[in-house]
């Protein structure tokens, strides 16, 4: 995708950082969401569906209670996102009602977009609301929350949230420029990638692992993002949310941020929903031969090409695949239960049912429930 054929595209989606939505922890900036709420007003305008995803709540929580610093402990946190959601929503729907758009509330944790009925269901009521002309805004629930079931930043659940509409665009708003290729933080001389293919190698080590004080997430997190987004054929662009009508000029093609353009086969629907499973239950270390079958043939792993594992896991849970040297080369949804499939490593098909007495599936992992990871 060239800047040139943005204006051409038909969904974007929209994530918000914490320091620019509370500038820096001073409390929500009502004048600066007022202004990126008419260009995307103008977008919508121009045929653009609208999805955000938002942060904001916990740092919004923290102002509301007097809390100078982010608290460590989970039910502080909980408690500050509770009273931070409040104030975040009415924002958004007050700046949107000025212009006659409604807006929907959405929170989400991992377990919504892992269980596969769920997260049709999210995907079914987001398009229901967008068919309404709706913007739908989505945030993690930090409410309910723990770190089992936490998307980690809000990056990521971008990416996912794309992932799961199939977004033209990401739009990630920050209070840097774009990726640059030094930490432009401490480095003056630092100098910003305006475009690059999101499969480059170099770019994850461009990427500041650092955040904010408020926000969880640095430059890094935001470039796996735009690595996820792709898995969908989503273009993702990282760019300064203080820029003036910086949305409406990304739209015009202006040469803003830094674009990060997918250049790999999108996933099927279904191996995006089993990649976007960041909590695994198990590890399977495969032998080289199994490797090989995987990338090469596209077939589902067998118990013969497993050498050991790790975790305890159920039946239709999430594991994931690694070489010797644990290096990730897939994940699926294996078919056996962790005290069964250690009976069957190593061992031919064929003698499943001798060692357990029955045979779910000749494979650990069915090549339909399987997704290749890029190494």
């Amino acid at each position: 995708m060239q800047r040139s054929e943005l204006k051409n595209t038909k969904r974007w989606v929209i994530k918000i950082g914490s320091a620019l939505l509370t500038d820096d922890g001073k409390g929500l900036n009502k004048q600066a969401l007022g202004q990126w709420v008419e260009q995307m007003v103008e977008l919508k305008r121009q045929g653009i569906e609208v999805v955000i995803v938002s942060s904001g709540s916990v740092a919004e929580g923290m102002k509301r209670l007097g809390w100078q610093t982010r608290p460590k402990q989970l039910n502080e946190l909980q408690a500050a996102a509770s009273v931070g959601q409040m104030g975040l929503i009415q924002a958004y729907e007050s700046k949107f009602m000025r212009f006659d758009i409604h807006t929907a509330q959405i929170l989400m944790t991992h377990d919504d977009l892992s269980n596969r009925k769920r997260y049709l269901n999210v995907k079914n009521t987001v398009e229901t609301l967008l068919e309404y002309g709706v913007v739908p805004i989505i945030n993690e629930n930090d409410a309910v929350v723990t770190d089992e079931i936490r998307f980690g930043d809000n990056d990521t659940l971008g990416a996912l949230t794309a992932n799961l509409m199939g977004a033209d665009v990401l739009v990630i708003m920050t209070d840097q420029q774009g990726l640059y290729d030094d930490n432009p933080r401490t480095n003056p001389d630092a100098k910003l990638i305006e475009e690059a293919q999101v499969s480059r190698k170099d770019i994850e080590a461009m990427a500041s692992p650092e955040g904010g004080a408020l926000g969880k997430g640095g430059m890094y997190t935001k470039v796996m993002a735009a690595k996820r987004a792709a898995r969908s054929g989503t273009a993702t662009i990282i760019a300064a949310g203080r820029e003036p009508n910086i949305l409406t000029r990304l739209l015009a093609g202006e040469n803003k941020g830094t674009l990060l353009i997918p250049d790999l086969e999108p996933l099927s629907a279904r191996q995006q929903w089993l990649a976007g499973h960041l909590q695994a239950k198990g590890r399977l270390i495969l032998d080289k031969g199994a490797v090989k079958v995987l990338r090469d043939s596209g077939k589902s792993l067998l118990p013969i090409g497993v050498r050991a594992q790790q975790g305890d896991f159920q039946r239709g849970e999430m594991v994931v695949c690694v070489d010797e040297s644990g290096q990730e080369v897939a994940r699926g949804l294996i078919n056996y239960p962790a005290n069964e499939s250690a009976k069957i490593l190593g061992q031919a098909s064929h003698q499943i049912e001798s060692i357990l007495g029955y045979t779910e599936d000749e494979s650990l992992i069915h090549r339909d429930n399987l997704v290749l990871i890029d190494s």
